[in-house]
């Protein structure tokens, strides 16, 4: 419980970089996106591959892998198809944030951290959070786009398999699988830009932060009903089905730990790509951080229950 407070605190103070350079006008609030599309397509891919790099190939892992994605995915588009027969008739900006925020978790700049400081004995959840990733990607670079911006086109073929996640484990899943290692050089590359994922992902937040109105932030009530979903009955709905599944309990927790993580950043990514919604994104992410201070911990709480 401490280790998970602990590191959400650290992660939270990255924040603060970001919000002196608007505030100070260092930089202007119309390039956040610029730093935005520096996450998503070279940061974000570079902890994807890295995290491959970190464990063999096994066909126990693979197997992990399937698991975790098909039990993701599943939960995810159930939380998603609940929340927009809810909120999906209204034209709202903010309440079509607020359908993909429910369900759509930070497992990687904040998930990885987090599992790495509560299962330090199974280094394979760093690379299952990427399958975790995947399928929030797979789905908001199709079906969040076209709930966020109103528009059916988003959902096609050519962006399942198009976008930085698949493109970036095309090439990390064939190293895995067969035992590839980078260039000593090439791979020192790639991990000090996976290490810049999660300092980014809270610079940007901090950025946002200074560019919005108190108001915005604090003061819409939906945000915190939208908050208690995804990092209250979210977490609860998962750990529920993941005890009733016969699966590995590490595999559980893991799960579990990543559906615990507060609002993701792609939310606040495709907002500001996207040109919609990027206040309430922007709100509903640092809110949720701040609140997983105390909501992870708490939900850690129930984790040896899983074993």
């Amino acid at each position: 419980m401490v280790n998970a407070f602990l590191t959400v605190a650290v992660m939270l103070l990255y924040a603060v970089p970001g919000f002196i350079m608007i505030k100070t006008r260092l930089v202007s609030d119309k390039e956040i996106g610029a730093f935005a599309r520096l996450l998503l397509y070279v940061c974000q891919p570079a902890l994807i591959v890295n995290s491959f790099l970190q464990i063999d190939a096994s066909s126990k892992s693979v197997g992990e892998m399937v698991i975790v994605f098909g039990v993701m995915t599943g939960i995810i588009c159930a939380v998603l198809a609940v929340m927009y027969l809810i909120m999906g008739k209204s034209k709202n900006k903010r309440c079509r944030i607020y359908i993909i925020a429910s369900c759509f978790g930070n497992f990687q700049f904040m998930g990885i951290p987090i599992l790495q400081a509560l299962l330090p004995e199974y280094p394979e959840a760093v690379v299952l959070s990427s399958m975790g990733s995947l399928a929030m990607n797979l789905i908001g670079w199709t079906v969040g786009s076209a709930i966020i911006t109103h528009d059916a086109r988003y959902i096609s073929v050519k962006k399942v398999f198009i976008n930085p996640c698949v493109l970036s484990l095309a090439v990390a899943i064939p190293l895995f699988a067969f035992g590839i290692k980078l260039p000593e050089q090439i791979d020192g590359m790639v991990a000090l830009l996976a290490k810049m994922s999660t300092p980014l992902c809270m610079i940007i937040m901090g950025m946002r932060l200074a560019a919005s109105h108190v108001h915005d932030i604090f003061g819409h009530e939906k945000t915190y009903y939208i908050l208690a979903v995804k990092q209250l009955a979210v977490p609860l709905l998962t750990f529920l089905i993941v005890l009733l599944l016969p699966i590995d309990p590490n595999i559980r927790a893991t799960i579990f730990i990543m559906m615990c993580c507060p609002v993701a950043s792609i939310v606040l990514n495709f907002a500001e790509m996207l040109g919609e919604g990027q206040r309430t994104a922007a709100s509903l992410m640092l809110l949720g951080t701040m609140l997983s201070a105390v909501t992870i911990p708490v939900m850690t709480l129930l984790i040896p229950f899983l074993y």
